[in-house]
């Protein structure tokens, strides 16, 4: 794993996961460098909150 450019931001968010999902958020993580391959994170945290109708300020999701 490489790990010389990873730093926290300094926001932070809080999800919370459905028990009959934990398996499949489990496959994602284990294959998120794949995933981000095909779509970038920003990209998919935007349709993260869509999908759950999140409101959010664009100015204030990034660091």
């Amino acid at each position: 794993m490489h790990t010389k450019n990873f730093y926290w931001q300094d926001g932070y968010g809080a999800f919370s996961v459905s028990e009959t999902r934990v398996e499949s958020i489990i496959s994602y993580i284990s294959n998120q460098h794949r995933n981000h391959d095909i779509k970038n994170f920003q990209d998919e945290y935007r349709e993260l909150l869509k999908e759950n109708n999140v409101e959010y300020d664009e100015r204030y999701v990034w660091d």
